[in-house]
């Protein structure tokens, strides 16, 4: 038997791979400076409380001071958070996030009485304000938006007692954080000829590609049998994520948490219902592509230990990391010659952290520092890997044009377009490949991913999506979120997604304990819509050029000066309609049939 594969310790790892936080902060002490800076920021902070209504000038110098305290803390924030992710085992990082917290919380106790005080204002005086100091034009938008949620904001005593609770209402995440990512543990992979290979989220994905059905099988098995043994715990802690929600959106006087969590964003409930309806319409594309799978791998059950295997193994190849940087710049050609000059500054000055450690966190994201973006990657050589890359760098870019072009208080876009900048990047990377070839086997092995990117963004994000609304429902109904109640509910969604060709198992039911997402309050709906508007915004860039182009780096560079629903009808897509998904999935019925085309004799 062969000796199990190392993965390497963070020291193991070239200096060029990780990312610079030391362009944040030249060292930890220097972040402990910056720290203790904010009881001061707090204390003047603090001095405004009953005075912002008296004059426009207190009104402006609050905001101002404000707004530079805020970049501050992002930056605060985005340095130790970074440093926790490198090894979530690391009890210093660990202590800093924790500390980093409580500051947090104490500087957001002493300034509750500001919204409640902005709120107070009458539209008139507000306006007079506006013309005594053209200054506080700058938070026009800010005072705008903030005010639209004034039924939601409670009196001053109210608001502090909610942000002092800010600190124990973060537990569940920060519990299940821990959990998932720093002690839970998964017995070794074993492939068919018995060699072992450690097993760890971050590298689960690249098992389950593997073209060795005993080493998916293993590993898929061993994964979800352990999740399986903590699933009172963590059945436990996405029980009290909910009941934090709905008991944040109650004291706010909102319905539910689903409403609350939509109005922050200001995006309509009904984007994110049209989305599951028109996913439900649909499904027979999916079954169809379930049957396809089961077709080619040659499997008498279709178990979803086969749900990433390559349909075309003798295709695969490994794709170094230098190559997948020069194919995505290349194949992001079209958005000009501006836009990747800043591609081409972020893989050169050590934007990224490239491959996995021991303890680092697993998956992907892009976190939009004022210095720059930072961007996560568990790289494996595949070309699942070098969409993930193409994905996160569209995030990355998103930010970095925001940043640069509005006021840090217009800067920080909504979670609802997050996903656009990100999935467009990925739709033009597959047209730019799909462009290249002309070997069918190879067309056929594109087109495949690219249905696995309707299949595991649009189809497996919006049954995240329902699973995560029907659990709200359940706990606004006062049910309590056990074990086998969240299994059930999963299975079930399962089973109504992949239709009748998927054998829907035990272990399967289990997945929703290791899907981080279910902690981030009705997020992940919008990587299914997001995915549809990029689509939409990837053919009009390819068919109408520049004009199409400049629409959508306005788009890039909003922050959030408008409404998500507004910035994203500027770039040419109405997400207030079902249209887009429509669209999208219509895209997908006819690669669905290309690809059944191509594979007729295999």
């Amino acid at each position: 038997m062969s000796e199990i594969k190392k993965i390497p310790v963070r020291s193991e790892i070239p200096v060029e791979d990780t990312w610079a936080t030391e362009d944040m902060y030249a060292s930890d002490a220097a972040w402990e400076e910056e720290l203790a800076t904010v009881a001061a920021d707090q204390a003047f902070a603090a001095s405004f409380a009953g005075k912002l209504g008296e004059s426009a000038a207190n009104l402006f110098d609050y905001l101002s001071q404000g707004e530079k305290v805020s970049s501050k803390i992002s930056l605060l924030a985005n340095y130790c958070m970074r440093k926790a992710d490198e090894d979530t085992r690391n009890s210093t990082y660990q202590a800093m996030v924790g500390k980093f917290y409580s500051t947090m919380v104490a500087f957001g106790a002493a300034t509750s009485f500001d919204t409640p005080e902005i709120m107070a204002i009458s539209d008139e005086t507000l306006e007079k304000f506006y013309a005594e100091k053209p200054e506080l034009e700058r938070y026009r938008r800010y005072l705008t938006n903030m005010r639209r949620r004034k039924e939601h904001i409670l009196s001053p005593a109210e608001e502090k007692l909610l942000a002092a609770a800010g600190e124990m209402a973060s537990a569940p995440d920060d519990i299940y954080g821990m959990f998932a990512d720093a002690d839970i543990t998964f017995a070794d992979a074993v492939d068919a000829e018995g060699n072992k290979y450690p097993l760890r989220q971050g590298n689960f994905v690249s098992y389950e590609e593997s073209p060795d059905r005993k080493l998916r099988q293993s590993a898929y098995e061993n994964l979800y049998d352990s999740f399986a043994s903590f699933k009172n715990t963590a059945a436990a802690l996405l029980n009290a994520q909910n009941k934090q929600q709905k008991f944040f959106a109650e004291a706010r006087k909102y319905p539910n948490a689903f409403e609350a969590a939509l109005d922050r964003t200001n995006v309509p409930t009904s984007v994110y219902l049209n989305l599951i309806e028109a996913v439900h319409q649909n499904l027979d594309k999916m079954h169809r592509y379930v049957r396809l799978r089961k077709k080619l791998l040659g499997v008498d059950e279709l178990h979803f230990y086969d749900v990433y295997a390559s349909l075309l193994a003798d295709v695969d190849k490994k794709i170094p990391f230098a190559d997948a940087k020069q194919t995505v710049y290349d194949a992001l050609e079209p958005l000009g010659e501006d836009y990747r000059k800043i591609l081409a500054e972020g893989f050169a000055n050590r934007w990224i952290d490239v491959y996995t450690n021991e303890g680092k966190r697993s998956g992907a994201y892009s976190a939009g520092a004022a210095v720059h973006p930072y961007v996560l990657l568990n790289y494996t050589g595949t070309l699942d890997s070098q969409f993930t890359l193409a994905h996160e760098m569209g995030h990355a870019l998103h930010s970095y044009l925001s940043n640069k072009t509005q006021n840090p208080i217009d800067a920080q876009y909504v979670i609802f377009v997050a996903e656009v900048a990100s999935t467009c990047n990925e739709a033009l990377l597959m047209e730019y490949l799909l462009k290249k070839t002309t070997d069918k086997r190879e067309r056929a092995y594109l087109i495949n991913h690219f249905l696995e990117q309707f299949k595991g963004t649009l189809y497996r994000q919006t049954m995240f999506a329902e699973f995560e609304l029907n659990i709200g429902r359940m706990i606004a109904e006062g049910k309590t979120l056990t074990a086998d109640v969240l299994c059930a509910e999963y299975k079930r969604l399962n089973e109504m997604y992949f239709g009748p060709d998927m054998v829907v198992d035990d272990r399967i039911a289990v997945e929703w304990a290791r899907i981080p997402h279910f902690y981030m309050n009705y997020y992940v709906f919008q990587y299914a819509t997001g995915y549809s508007a990029a689509i939409a915004l990837s053919r009009r860039i390819l068919s109408e050029g520049e004009s199409a182009v400049k629409d959508y780096i306005d788009f890039l560079s909003g922050g959030c000066s408008k409404s998500p629903i507004d910035l994203l009808k500027g770039a040419g897509v109405d997400m207030t309609s079902p249209e887009p998904v429509n669209q999208a999935l219509q895209l997908f019925d006819e690669l669905l049939g290309e690809m059944e085309e191509l594979t007729k004799d295999l």
